[in-house]
């Protein structure tokens, strides 16, 4: 069977090639062997499975950090459903406390646009104001 080389690869997991080498340097995927022949290397396989894994993990929001230890707990021998659950739960408790921060600075920007009059010099823009904290906001 031939080696699937590392474009082959990067294609198969929807990432690019320079991201192969970025996660090898980050020790998420370890460098396959070059072959004896010279031929090479071999990102079939663990290595496939590990790209897809990552690229799936960091669809879902999830840091290289986070990453890093969904790979060792998916690894593990005795690691249960659970404790995937369990780290899932806070990323997403993570998201939602993003967009909840999200949807307050909307709030705060659509009540500044609001009052902005729209016209007049910028030194007497409320908005100004508000950025500079000389506004009642």
């Amino acid at each position: 069977m031939q080696p699937l080389k590392i474009g082959q690869a990067a294609r198969e997991a929807g990432i690019g090639v320079e991201t192969i080498r970025f996660y090898e340097r980050k020790g998420l995927v370890p460098q396959p062997p070059r072959p004896r022949d010279g031929g090479a290397r071999d990102y079939g396989g663990d290595t496939l499975w590990r790209l897809k894994f990552i690229s799936g993990a960091k669809k879902l929001g999830f840091s290289l950090a986070e990453i890093a230890e969904l790979l060792e707990l998916r690894t593990a021998p005795n690691a249960g459903c659970g404790e995937m659950q369990t780290k899932a739960r806070a990323k997403r408790n993570d998201i939602q406390a993003r967009i909840e921060g999200l949807v307050r600075m909307r709030n705060v920007l659509d009540e500044l646009i609001a009052t902005c009059p729209g016209h007049g010099e910028i030194r007497q823009c409320s908005i100004v104001d508000a950025i500079e904290g000389n506004g009642t906001n």
